[in-house]
């Protein structure tokens, strides 16, 4: 979507135009260069260099004390790389993207080794990052940063299904090659370097302009869900709501935002105030700024005249136009209560060309653009298969958004005749926050000019006009509710989001149901209103349970290459520490964000619906065992509805014990391997078959705490099994372990530590003295078993406990097969208490092999704990019976075989046939 469009003529009344940078009037200003060679919209000075300096265009250190130093941006260059300079200037750059796209900032963080996009410094201070693609920006830039984030769904309103690089600039590692040239193209002194942010594939500023320009996704494009197959009407959501990212929500940084508004003061701004031959004024851009307190500061001479304070003010907010068109008027409290701002530029000062800023002054001004009786406007065609970028129109105070139109369309091959109302002009606003509003057809286009400037010179910069055809688009939000009674019919639900969200039957219905979980799909054709129940469900609850609401993207399965097996992404962020928030980031950036689902934010099922018409698939689980088990359980309720029933699994294990993923090669736990690798892992990885459990627990007795002696018996409770069930002093540890857990959780962030207080629980209960087989009874494929004197009885479906303990044993043994995963049987091993578990633990010895079956009955005579893939309880004393649950699970097996070695993260993205298939 980003991108230089084809260049600009000026002087006639409408010309078909890109790139302001060619243009005599909107173009950069060079100071002691030859107008020819001014790079797109730079404003570059000759400087005295004071510390070791690197150029930004090829990386080298400049020599001696002079370089050349954009005003605006702080472009940094050797005067013999001028010529050849081709990254726009941070003024420009918002006019150079083709279809602008907000960015999804998280909260403030703390980014080292990264630099800026909007000033080029450095971040030293807390700094802003989208949490979709690479852009990085200072908290009093981010108000400047262009919204050129990428496309990750279609909106209703651009179909497309060819994709350009999406190139970003900047912040590659030091070791990061070149494509082109092989050489390398990153460093760690300067933003320099561009990268695309699907592919990966890296190049010089010199080299990118001469790679084929379709994006075919890189080595990941089998496993990334396409643009073009995604829709989502997401007006009315940021883009934290799009993308489902909930634990920023109260970070959410948008226009309507005031970030840091009252000190918009950097250290790189405080500085220039210790001058004493310099003054520092406060510069605000209009009404909406006053309003805010949000104002840039500027440094220039204690005696300077109007214009150069005049372009300071320009500069400070990105804006490279001819100085002459804008004045300074005073900031007084006046400013505040009305528009009458006393004008210090007005026709008694004209007299005096020479009128100057002095001490006593106000330190407050505001920045306006002078009134004009005409001006050339650019008018974007919405529709992208038009061979050119915008056209430029010259507009007076007669001009209304019909003339417009009118004029427009011939200059598009479009032909009005006089279905002019088939036609109507937006504008559009894409600062933070991309934003529409329909123009009436005889509004005068000057009046809207003349508004938009007063509210704020920076959003009169960063407007645009797209005529579209007037067509009935249909508006479809989907809206996920969870939280809700199970068990309902339609109509029940129905009935009870009437009473609580009062819903409009008219544009709101039920387009899904999932009675076992409690959730149904809301389907929404008016934008308000799906704003409004989104926003409500967040303080609702029904039967004293909260609901919660996710926007969901509708994904086009017709649309899906043949050859694309898109990955589903399930991530726990408690699992692993902070571990998992860091992978849902970089799952993020490699995917497409809409592949890539949080489980705190509304569990496993938004994904699977989203993913319902997805004909094959495949789900990456990034969690410990419970996680897994919790995805597994989901897909087994839901895959009846789910095109493709069957999606192998795979799992990045973030847990404490990670038995699973150790028997899948997936390693005992992730410790910061490169997300990219694990997605080339999953992708070649092997499928197998695994069994899964029904254990049904049956309590025969009432449960504790039952008033005057009288209460009913637990109803059967039904949990599913992959990994091994556990009765007696298994599970009693894993009891204390979870209590321990519930009362310091914050504890409990590193498997170190949560193993140090497994063995501390064990150690405590070494001299305890149990007989299990005496309160427990055991049948095996309908056979009476006699068990041992033993405290612990484990049911094991895979050869891997505890933590990668081998309970079974490798020995041969006559009596029993060799336990599989994919066999139908399960291994019933004793344990005689802490001890044995710790030699079994240390490898020394093994379980006592008891039984192998596929049916079992335990009964239980007293209450005793009973864990289920690390989750415990005390169960009442009754019948537990295991069988084998439906059909077997698909996993993803690691392959054993050693992946390439195809270099770094940066590098590995892209290999030779993605640059074959384009043509080089």
């Amino acid at each position: 979507p980003a991108g230089p469009e084809p260049g600009m003529a000026d002087g006639s009344r409408s010309v078909r135009g890109g790139s302001p940078g060619s243009s005599p009037v909107l173009g950069g200003r060079c100071r002691g260069w030859a107008p020819s060679a001014v790079p797109p919209g730079h404003g570059f000075r000759r400087v005295t260099l004071t510390k070791p300096t690197f150029c930004h265009y090829c990386t080298d250190f400049i020599w001696g004390l002079a370089g050349y130093q954009c005003e605006v941006c702080n472009f940094m260059s050797h005067e013999k790389c001028l010529k050849n300079v081709k990254i726009p200037c941070s003024c420009i750059a918002a006019s150079l993207v083709r279809v602008p796209v907000a960015h999804c900032f998280g909260p403030p963080g703390h980014y080292k080794r990264k630099f800026c996009t909007v000033c080029r410094k450095s971040l030293e201070s807390p700094a802003f990052r989208c949490e979709v693609c690479e852009l990085h920006v200072h908290t009093d830039c981010i108000l400047f940063a262009c919204s050129d984030c990428r496309q990750c769904h279609q909106d209703g309103h651009q179909d497309q299904d060819t994709y350009h690089h999406h190139w970003r600039e900047g912040n590659l590692p030091s070791g990061a090659r070149c494509e082109v040239c092989k050489k390398t193209c990153g460093s760690s002194e300067v933003l320099s370097g561009m990268r695309c942010e699907w592919c990966g594939i890296l190049a010089h500023a010199a080299c990118y302009i001469i790679v084929t320009p379709e994006c075919t996704f890189g080595r990941l494009r089998n496993m990334i869900l396409p643009p073009s197959c995604v829709q989502l009407f997401s007006r009315n959501f940021s883009k934290l709501h799009c993308f489902r990212i909930s634990e920023n929500l109260q970070a959410e940084s948008d226009e309507d935002d005031d970030v840091d508004g009252s000190t918009q003061v950097s250290a790189k701004d405080v500085q220039i105030s210790t001058d004493s031959s310099k003054q520092t004024l406060k510069i605000f851009d209009g009404n909406d700024a006053v309003k805010r307190n949000q104002f840039r500061l500027i440094s220039v001479p204690r005696i300077a005249k109007n214009e150069e304070v005049v372009e300071a003010a320009l500069r400070a907010y990105y804006i490279n136009d001819d100085q002459q068109e804008y004045e300074l008027q005073t900031f007084t409290q006046q400013a505040l209560l009305s528009d009458d701002v006393i004008n210090r530029n007005d026709a008694a000062e004209d007299s005096n060309s020479g009128s100057v800023f002095r001490e006593s002054v106000p330190e407050a001004w505001i920045i306006r653009a002078k009134p004009k009786d005409e001006e050339v406007i650019r008018i974007y065609p919405a529709w992208l298969k038009v061979g050119m970028a915008y056209i430029s129109l010259r507009v007076n105070k007669e001009s209304t958004t019909q003339s417009v139109i009118k004029e427009v369309l011939p200059l598009l091959g479009r032909q009005p005749d006089n279905n002019l109302h088939c036609f109507q002009t937006w504008l559009m606003f894409f600062l933070s926050l991309v934003q529409r509003m329909v123009l009436d057809s005889q509004e005068l286009i000057l009046n809207r000019l003349k508004d938009i400037r007063k509210t704020s010179i920076r959003q009169m910069n960063q407007t645009r006009f797209y005529v579209v055809e007037n067509s009935k688009s249909i508006v479809r939000v989907n809206l996920f509710i969870g939280g809700l009674p199970p068990q309902l019919s339609p109509e029940e639900y129905t009935n009870i989001l009437k009473d609580e969200l009062a819903i409009k039957t008219n544009v709101v219905s039920v387009s899904h149901v999932y009675q076992a979980q409690g959730a149904v799909v809301l389907e929404i054709s008016c934008f308000s209103e799906a704003e409004r129940i989104y926003m409500l469900v967040k303080d609702t609850t029904v039967n004293d349970k909260p609901l919660n609401a996710v926007v969901i993207p509708e994904v086009m399965a017709s649309k899906i290459p043949q050859n694309c097996w898109p990955l589903l992404v399930f991530v726990n962020p408690k699992s692993g520490g902070l571990k998992g928030r860091d992978l849902l980031y970089s799952f993020r950036k490699l995917l497409n964000p809409h592949q890539v689902f949080e489980l705190t934010n509304g569990g496993p099922l938004p994904g699977f619906h989203t993913f319902s018409k997805v004909p094959s698939f495949r789900v990456l689980v990034c969690g410990g065992d419970g996680t897994v088990g919790w995805v597994l359980g989901a897909l087994e309720e839901i895959r009846h509805k789910l095109v493709c029933s069957e999606p192998s699994v795979a799992i990045l294990p973030l847990g404490t014990g990670n038995d699973l993923g150790r028997v899948l090669r997936w390693g005992a736990g992730y410790s910061g391997e490169d997300p990219y690798s694990v997605l080339i892992s999953v992708d070649e990885a092997d499928d197998v078959l695994m069994d899964r459990w029904t254990i049904l627990l049956d309590a025969e007795e009432p449960a504790d705490g039952a008033e005057n002696g009288v209460a009913e018996p637990e109803p059967p409770k039904i949990v599913q099994m992959n990994n091994y069930c556990g009765l007696g002093i298994d599970a009693e540890l894993s009891l204390d372990f979870h209590h321990a857990r519930e009362e310091e959780p914050g504890k409990f962030n590193s498997r170190f530590h949560n193993k140090g207080v497994y063995v501390k629980v064990g150690l405590q209960k070494i001299s305890h003295t149990r007989n299990l087989h005496k309160d427990i009874k055991l049948q095996v494929d309908q056979r009476e078993v006699e068990l041992p004197s033993i405290e612990g009885l484990i049911f094991i479906n895979i050869p891997s406990w505890g933590s990668g303990a081998d309970l079974w044993g490798s020995d041969s043994d006559d009596r029993f097969e060799k336990p599989r995963i994919d066999d139908g049987l399960l291994e019933v091993v004793g344990v005689t208490g802490v001890v044995h578990m710790g030699q079994v633990q240390g490898g020394f010895r093994s379980g006592i092999r008891i039984a192998q079956g596929s049916y079992f009955r335990v009964t239980l005579l007293k209450p005793i704990p009973v864990q289920v893939d690390g989750e415990p309880w005390i169960q009442a004393p009754g019948q537990i019976i295991i069988s084998a649950a439906g059909p077997k699970v698909h996993m993803l097996k690691k392959s054993k075989q050693k992946q390439k070695k195809t270099g770094s993260l940066k590098e590995m993205r892209v290999d030779s046939m993605a640059v074959s298939e384009g043509g080089r």
